[in-house]
Formats: C-alpha cells, structure tokens, sequence
C-alpha cells in the first residue's frame, strides 16, 4: 500500500462529520442499496447526511433521484481538483440527504492522479476542506459509497474515513473475498489511516425461506463475532424497485420490510457510535 503515497497531509484537523465508508470488492452485494437507505434512515431519525458517490456507475446519484443530465460537477471533478464539495454537493427529495453525485469520469481517475503524491488523500483533502468551510452545511454522517473493486478510489475512501461498514450478500461465497478486504484495510491502517476500524459488517438479500440464508449468517457470525450488525437486510423486492423510481426504498414505501429493516440499521449505527464515545 506504500506505492499508494504515503505522506499524510499535515496539520490538519480530522471531519467533523463521522466518515463512513461501505466497501466490499465483489458486487451485487446490497452496497450502494445500503448506502442510499441508511443515509435515508440517518436522516429520518434526526441526522444530517452526505451521500459521497465514488462508483462511476453513479447508481447512489441515480437512487437518489439525479438525473444525470444535471450532474455539472461531480466527485470526479472535487478529486481532481477542479471543484470543492460545497460546489458539487446536490439536494435530494429527503430534505437532510445530501448527495455529492458521480459520473462515468471517475472511471479514468486512476490513471490521471497516478503520479501524484497525494493520490491517496484526495477525498480526505477535500472532506477537510468542507468542514473547515464555516458557509458549508454541517453533516453529523458522511456514507462513502465505493465501487466494487479495491481501487485508488476505494483506497481514497479508506483513507478519509472513521470506519468501513461492509455490505455481505447472504450467499454461498460471502465470506470468500472479506479477508481480502480485512488485508486492504489493514494495510491502509498500517501505511494511510492508522485509526481506520471495521464499523460493521451488514448481512443483506437474507431469505427466509431458503436454509442457505441462515448457514450464511450462522458462518458470518462465528467468522465475525460481534463485528455483525444485529439488523439483517431481507431480500425484498420494493427495495429492488425503488431505484427505478429515482426514490429511497423509504420514499418508495416506507412499511415495506426493507424499509424498516435500514431504520433499525439505522438506529444500530448510531447506537454503536455512542458506545464508542463513551469508551474512548
């Protein structure tokens, strides 16, 4: 991870909002669905909250309802330098949701930052600098969604944020790859973010009905240990419909079982948050 740039920006004084980041390498995993309904149900409850966009595919911008003719910056342009968070940052339909959106950019980022020294710090520069700026909206969450693969933009994430929240499908090959990721983060505690921890790790398109399902948490658990939320993600079929609708599945239909299983994620976010306050 040391050819990543190593030298730490200095002197400068952490987020005030709380950073995370939902990281996990493999797709269709409930990632970017996680980090649009639990920054919805962050807000519901009370939280004022940034969703960061890091995947080109721009899937949490469009689950938010952006249209993608009216992303005239994005977080392509905040890392590399030609706009500030506080000029990209656009409203949703939920009114404590913010979302910085992505566009196809991003995709050619790597190639374009590789040589430089801070290549690893860009989004942390850049979250520094909005909450530095005293005319800028004050977030309590900022949810980094990444793309599905352990790229310099998930390296960038890592590196900016308090702690990882990992999204794990309910399937045969959950746990194949998740020491891959525990091995990145370990590295980028080691030579970028020594204070970077596992959140959380949340279990999502859980079927009842299907024994696989409960072997998969069973596995998890025991591999785990506390790490695992208490809360699991069923697989339901409005949270599937939601995103076509340019709508969280909590604007979509708020009753549905998977709405209400992000507000008790929610409320389990935070109250894992004050147990960490309380103990440091």
């Amino acid at each position: 991870m040391s050819d990543l740039g190593a030298s730490s920006p200095s002197s400068s004084s952490p987020p005030r909002a709380r950073v995370l980041a939902l990281a996990n390498q493999k797709g269709g995993v409930g990632k970017t669905t996680t980090a649009i309904n639990l920054g919805t149900a962050l807000a519901a409850i009370g939280e004022k909250v940034l969703v960061v966009d890091l995947d080109p595919q721009g899937n949490a911008s469009t689950g938010l309802g952006i249209d993608r003719r009216a992303r005239q910056r994005s977080t392509y342009d905040v890392l590399v330098g030609e706009a500030s968070f506080r000029d990209t940052i656009m409203e949703t339909g939920v009114p404590a949701l913010h979302v910085a959106p992505s566009t196809l950019d991003l995709s050619g980022l790597e190639l374009e930052i590789a040589s430089a020294r801070d290549r690893a710090f860009r989004l942390r520069n850049a979250l520094q600098a909005l909450a530095e700026d005293p005319s800028a909206p004050r977030y309590s969450y900022v949810l980094v969604d990444c793309p599905p693969s352990l790229s310099l933009l998930t390296v960038n994430a890592m590196a900016a944020s308090d702690a990882i929240v990992v999204p794990l499908q309910c399937e045969f090959f959950a746990l194949e790859g998740l020491s891959q990721l525990m091995t990145t983060v370990d590295q980028v505690r080691a030579g970028l973010n020594p204070n970077l921890v596992i959140h959380g790790i949340v279990l999502t398109m859980y079927d009842g009905r299907n024994n696989l399902s409960d072997q998969v948490v069973q596995d998890v658990r025991a591999f785990m240990g506390e790490k695992v939320y208490d809360t699991v993600i069923p697989r339901n079929v409005r949270i599937s419909e939601a995103p076509s609708y340019g709508k969280p599945a909590l604007l979509y239909d708020l009753k549905c079982a998977g709405s209400q299983a992000y507000l008790k994620l929610a409320s389990e976010v935070i109250q894992r948050e004050r147990a960490a306050r309380a103990a440091a």
